[in-house]
């Protein structure tokens, strides 16, 4: 027998504020078309005040346990994504831990920006397999609002905030490709081009900083990575192409996750796409993607999903898991 780290719930967590990209035009020189013709984004939602990346988290994961009808006293472990911790420390996990009024087991955050949650799945997946832990609360948030430069247009209306969350548990399995789970992944990273895209804050310089990128540069990347890993991953399945039923891909730009499907030879039909109500919510995109079309019924239990991503580093990685 075989021990997979199978989806038992899902959930997902969005601020009440929604932002139309009209309203950049009050104070940019852009307009609704411009942005949608190139990211394919038409809203997202931003944090309130007194809104964090924990408390979205939180809200995220206790829908999540509600659906897999499970209290956080059955939870060993925790892992947030995030780059977007509410402080530098302690980690936004123990915050959540604490929220859900979890008094055991352990919790970690992980940093891996855009790809932030395939690399929250795999340890999580590895957590599970070995033994470690029996369930694992994964999740996803951020609140990129508060790392804008409000004065660059191709930054500042590419982002918005939320929160998404799995919840994984061990359950025994054959060891094949029909398996309920994650079957395979796949991370990777390369730090020659963390200048592409960074934050320029932190401890060094004594501030919060703004989100820089090099649009172009990043784009120039993401697909011919992106298509790469999540080939990998698929083979270490045991999967082809065809047996896909959906890519829920890290929802950054409508052109990206085009570019991506036709390089792995899939039809847009069956992507998952959400980019154009929450924008690119980094670490959280996956997870919110995942329970959104969990909830409306677009994805199944018995479904093939490849999931992935690439984020600031260059951090890149893939999951391929059955519903």
């Amino acid at each position: 027998m075989t021990i997979r780290a199978v989806v038992a719930g899902a959930g997902h967590y969005l601020p009440a504020r929604v932002v139309e990209n009209a309203e950049f035009e009050k104070t940019l020189d852009t307009d609704d078309a411009w942005i949608r013709s190139r990211s394919g984004i038409e809203r997202r939602h931003f944090a309130a005040e007194d809104e964090t990346t924990s408390s979205m988290a939180a809200a995220a994961a206790d829908k999540a346990l509600k659906d897999a009808g499970c209290a956080a006293s059955d939870v060993d472990a925790i892992i947030l994504a995030t780059s977007t911790p509410d402080l530098t420390f302690p980690s936004a996990a123990t915050m959540v831990q604490a929220e859900l009024g979890m008094n055991a087991g352990f919790a970690f955050d992980v940093q891996a920006v855009c790809a932030g949650f395939v690399y929250a799945l795999a340890n999580a997946n590895a957590l599970i397999v070995s033994g470690q832990a029996r369930r694992v609360l994964v999740i996803g948030a951020e609140t990129f609002s508060r790392i804008m430069d409000w004065t660059d247009r191709s930054t500042c209306v590419l982002f918005g905030d939320g929160a998404g969350a799995l919840l994984l548990e061990a359950q025994d399995a054959e060891g094949t490709p029909s398996d309920r789970g994650i079957l395979a992944t796949d991370l990777n990273s390369d730090g020659r081009f963390r200048d592409l895209l960074y934050v320029d804050g932190g401890v060094s310089t004594g501030t919060t900083g703004y989100l820089r990128m090099q649009g172009n540069q990043v784009f120039r990347h993401a697909v011919e990575k992106l298509a790469s890993t999540a080939t990998l991953a698929m083979e270490r399945a045991g999967v082809t192409a065809d047996d896909i039923d959906w890519i829920v891909p890290h929802q950054a730009n409508i052109r990206i996750i085009q570019g991506t499907a036709k390089k792995l030879g899939l039809p847009m039909e069956r992507v998952v796409v959400t980019v154009q109500d929450h924008g690119n919510t980094s670490a959280a995109s996956i997870p919110l993607a995942l329970s959104v079309a969990h909830g409306s019924g677009q994805i199944k239990q018995g479904d093939l999903l490849v999931t992935e991503a690439i984020g600031g580093g260059l951090a890149w990685g893939a999951v391929v898991l059955r519903w």
